[in-house]
Order: C-alpha cells, then sequence, then structure tokens
C-alpha cells in the first residue's frame, strides 16, 4: 500500500463529508485506504458514514479521546508507506495529494511535509511556524499580543518574514495536513498521547528533527482550510473560561516541561 490517509473528527460532519466528497472526486492516483476515527461525535456522523461513506474504514471512540490518540489508533492499522494526516475542515482538489508524495518520494531526508494552507478566498493561510518561545501563547492570546514589541514577535513566529512562495524546511507546521514517512515514524514513534488536543504537531515536528529527519513545506500542494481558531475566540481574561483554551494551555504547559 503506498498511502494512508487519516482523518480524526468530532462533531464536523458537514465539513467531513465534503472532505470525503473531495477524496471520492478526487482520489490520489496511488494505491490508498482511508481511515476515518470518530472521537464519538453525537451529530449523526456515524449514520452517514454507514449510509454515504460504507467503504471507508470507520472507527468509532465511546468517548472523545483526544487528538493524538485518535490519530494513533488509526496509524496502527494502516499499511501506506506514507501517512496523510487530514483535519476535517480542509478541502482538497485535484492532483494535490499526489504532488505531495511525490515531493517526499524526491526529498529522501523529509520524514514530514505539509502543503501550503489557503483560506477559502484562496489567500495564504500562515501554517509554519518557528518552534514557540514561552511566551508566545500568552501574546497570543492576550491584549499583551498588541505592545510593539509583542507584535514583532508574533511576526516572527508566524514566518511572516518570507513570503511562502517557495518549498523549504521549517521548524513546525500546522497538524491540519501533515504527510509522514513511515520508515522515518518507525525512528520518531507515534504522536504523544499527553497532548489531548494543540502542541501534538509541534512536538512531532521538533522530534522528527531530533531524530535527524527534515520537516518541510511544499507550495507546490495546495489545500484550502477552514481555520477556526475556537480556543482564541475569546481573549484575554475571558478565554480563561473557554474549556478549549484551558486545554490549550495545559497542552503548551505539557510542552514546556517536555522540551
Amino acid at each position: 500500500m503506498k498511502l494512508s490517509i487519516i482523518i480524526t473528527t468530532y462533531n464536523n460532519r458537514g465539513l467531513l463529508r465534503q472532505l470525503l466528497n473531495g477524496l471520492r472526486n478526487f482520489p490520489p492516483k496511488e494505491q490508498h485506504e482511508i481511515f476515518v476515527v470518530d472521537n464519538n461525535s453525537s451529530d449523526g456522523t456515524s449514520s452517514m458514514m454507514q449510509i454515504e461513506f460504507s467503504n471507508i474504514t470507520y472507527l468509532k471512540n465511546e468517548k472523545n479521546v483526544g487528538l493524538a490518540k485518535a490519530n494513533n489508533k488509526a496509524i496502527k492499522l494502516s499499511t501506506g508507506n506514507f501517512i496523510l494526516i487530514l483535519n476535517p475542515d480542509i478541502a482538497v482538489f485535484e492532483g494535490n495529494i499526489d504532488r505531495l508524495v511525490q515531493f517526499m518520494e524526491k526529498h529522501p531526508k523529509a520524514g514530514l511535509v505539509g502543503p501550503r494552507l489557503l483560506h477559502p478566498d484562496k489567500s495564504i493561510q500562515y501554517s509554519t511556524f518557528y518552534f514557540p518561545k514561552w511566551y508566545i501563547p500568552i501574546f497570543r492570546r492576550t491584549p499583551l499580543g498588541k505592545l510593539p514589541w509583542a507584535k514583532r514577535q508574533l511576526h516572527y513566529y508566524l514566518m511572516k518574514n518570507w513570503d511562502h512562495s517557495k518549498s523549504k524546511t521549517v521548524d513546525w507546521v500546522l497538524g491540519a495536513v501533515m504527510l509522514i514517512r513511515r520508515s522515518a515514524l518507525e525512528q520518531v514513534g507515534l504522536q504523544d498521547e499527553d497532548f489531548f488536543l494543540y502542541f501534538e504537531d509541534v512536538d512531532w515536528c521538533k522530534r522528527f528533527w531530533k531524530q535527524g529527519f527534515e520537516v518541510w513545506y511544499d507550495v507546490d500542494s495546495s489545500f484550502v482550510h477552514y481555520h477556526k481558531r475556537e480556543s482564541a475566540e475569546s481573549p484575554g481574561l475571558k478565554g480563561i473560561f473557554n474549556p478549549l483554551t484551558k486545554i490549550h494551555i495545559q497542552s503548551w504547559l505539557t510542552y514546556l516541561k517536555k522540551h
């Protein structure tokens, strides 16, 4: 098997349907398999999968076990030489997955690659980053981020200092779309399940680098990402009461402790 596609979902039935229809209409040319891992959605995802996508391997968890653990569940069952992690809020178009696989085949030192992500209006979505300093989440979640020095730090962190028009190695890529080489994964290991949500992608990329594998950003492959930073919907003190913000903070502390 050349390619395994893994999608973890939680109450994203509409977006998941759009993604799976995209994969049906524009399937990769290489032999592939698709796994959908459902973290106990309550929005009718299960019946949709049974009726509309019965040919896809559907794994439903009895509870929400988190993103990393759900991804790992499918990775352990997959057989592809390459593993493509997709968020359900991704739209795929003809040839983009194939180009991502071709990139990996041309770059044997690459262990993980992410594509160019676009907003629905086709503008660039910043999806490559430098590894974060301890204060970056504070600047991104509080009014302190409006200070001139903080703005400069965030500008650097988001890699806005280059035009994203050329493929290059980067510290880490957003986990919405990631293609992983299995032979590299066997040395690096699965996603760290201590991260329930957030920072599992940062941690993974850091571990790939530590094992001597490159992390790349490929501009020749583009996906639309219907991105919504839910943990940042209520910035400042109000955000503390947002459950996703609490999860984000916990993941950040886990990352700091680990690295």
